[in-house]
């Protein structure tokens, strides 16, 4: 995820405060990992200091001062060019899970064993996010989707792993 992109896009949509950024990427973009205002306001200054944004006008608060931000053409041209492009497919060749398994297997120690507590794993979140997918509007139904279809592709890896750990074993372990 690209949070000042992501920032931008926000932008686009309507001039904002950073607490208003933060809620809106928190509800749309961040379950189950919040942006830190620290985050929020140092992606603003950045972006502001490469003129992508500027601030709009000043309001007093309780607190600091409330800075509205809006988005410059040219931020708004970065965030065009962002979503047309593709995003790049992630084949996911350099995984920990594969990692375990060989290095289990290397090491002489129960890769079975390791595959079968994944797919437990695998199968808890999974049930978690159907609850979410149920429980939830579009944006968590989509979401929830979203991780359950890379689940079942990590279990369906799983299944052909534990099949295969014997020739795997004597591939790695000559």
């Amino acid at each position: 995820m690209s949070v000042p992109l992501t920032l931008l896009g926000l932008l686009e949509r309507q001039a904002s405060h950073g607490y208003d950024l933060k809620r809106d990427y928190d509800s749309y973009f961040g379950r189950g990992r919040p942006l830190p205002y620290g985050q929020v306001y140092s992606t603003l200054s950045r972006l502001a200091r490469d003129g992508k944004v500027v601030i709009s006008d000043v309001e007093p608060g309780a607190g600091p001062d409330r800075k509205r931000y809006v988005i410059t053409d040219r931020g708004a041209t970065e965030v065009d060019q962002w979503l047309t492009q593709p995003v790049e497919p992630e084949p996911h060749l350099q995984t920990v899970l594969f990692a375990k398994v060989v290095l289990a297997l290397m090491l002489d120690r129960p890769a079975g064993d390791y595959l079968d507590a994944q797919r437990r794993s695998h199968l808890q979140r999974m049930r978690e996010l159907t609850e979410l997918k149920r429980g939830g509007g579009l944006v968590d139904a989509l979401l929830a989707d979203h991780g359950l279809y890379h689940l079942e592709a990590d279990l369906r890896w799983i299944e052909t792993t534990s099949a295969r750990l014997d020739a795997l074993k004597r591939t790695v372990r000559p």
